[in-house]
């Protein structure tokens, strides 16, 4: 493996402390399949180790897996637009509100130093570490998601704790996770004269992406309504007054009363209605 001479020097000083044998001793292959099988909090513990191993545990291709497997079911373009949003705003990540950190949140103080953090960090090597992570990279989203820093738009099932007027329906929300109870805040748009409705305490298998991407305030156009056939499971906007915002609405395509159901003459999917 070729190496800078920053990296030999840190591995030279990594030599010293293991008895003169090192991660980096690995062939380029088999230290690639090493990081490649770490998980997070792993990647975050080996970024910490040197400047050589850092720039290869923050690569974007070491984090697309993490981040599909964990967040890609909850995370759908309009949440990546938020992302591109808040990174103006990111500094303030390394401020927690949740009190002393444990496990994996300790880790994030090597890329985000806060107050509450007592994490060790090189003195000398700190402010080239922290710069070493680039704003926009998937580790950052990541780890701003993870944290709670980072509120992103999806989709909530049977919202306000599964309010009887809201059963079988699915509502926009702003949400933000917690990682003390693994769950999320859920923030609702109003509805009429209502303040924002909040929710606390959402499980994960209670949230989707959004399926359309289409403000909750506007209608969506479908291009599906001329395939659809009785007995269809469906998804349909509905909406108490303009004055709120829509939900989507599960439902099963049924036969118009003309009909009797025999599905040899069924002619319900030619009739426009």
């Amino acid at each position: 493996m070729s190496l800078s001479s920053g990296a030999r020097a840190e591995k030279s000083a990594l030599d010293d402390e293991t008895g003169g044998m090192s991660v980096l001793d690995l062939p380029e292959l088999a230290l690639e399949c090493v990081l490649e099988r770490l998980p997070p909090a792993g990647l975050c513990s080996m970024a910490g180790v040197c400047t050589s191993l850092r720039e290869r545990c923050v690569s974007d291709h070491l984090w697309e897996k993490h981040m599909k497997h964990k967040w890609g079911w909850v995370i759908g373009p309009a949440a990546y637009r938020e992302w591109q949003w808040h990174l103006p705003s990111r500094n303030d990540l390394g401020s927690c509100k949740h009190g002393k950190p444990k496990g994996f949140m300790r880790l994030l103080s090597i890329f985000w130093p806060s107050s509450w953090s007592t994490a060790k960090v090189d003195p000398i090597n700190t402010s080239r570490q922290r710069s070493s992570l680039p704003a926009n990279s998937i580790m950052s989203c990541y780890l701003a998601l993870e944290t709670g820093k980072l509120r992103f738009p999806a989709q909530v099932f049977n919202r306000e704790n599964g309010h009887v007027g809201f059963m079988l329906s699915c509502y926009d929300a702003e949400l933000n996770y917690d990682p003390r109870t693994d769950t999320f805040q859920a923030r609702y748009p109003p509805h009429g004269r209502r303040a924002i409705a909040t929710e606390s305490g959402v499980p994960w298998e209670r949230l989707r992406a959004s399926s359309v991407d289409t403000s909750p305030h506007d209608l969506h156009i479908s291009d599906c309504l001329h395939d659809l056939l009785p007995g269809d499971h469906i998804e349909i906007q509905w909406r108490r007054n303009k004055e709120f915002p829509y939900g989507w609405w599960y439902g099963v395509v049924g036969h118009l009363e003309s009909c009797d159901g025999n599905e040899n003459y069924c002619r319900c999917h030619n009739s426009g209605e």
